[in-house]
């Protein structure tokens, strides 16, 4: 049994993918978790609770640098 050196349709693809789409997918993952945070940011204890976050899990959160 010969084995080929053919690359995946994966591995092609991620080959493949413009650099300008790259960047667009990191732009548009920072916006969201910029709204994210704000939006956890704007919860009450009780939905806090809801959720099952503590108060310190969200200060954790809402510290880290949009861009993580």
């Amino acid at each position: 049994m010969e084995r080929t050196s053919q690359s995946s349709p994966l591995q092609v693809a991620q080959v493949s993918q413009p650099r300008w789409l790259k960047l667009y997918a990191t732009l548009c993952g920072w916006q969201r978790n910029l709204q994210t945070r704000r939006h956890l940011a704007s919860l009450d204890r009780r939905q806090l609770a809801d959720a099952g976050i503590s108060e310190a899990q969200r200060q954790v959160e809402l510290g880290k640098p949009f861009w993580r």
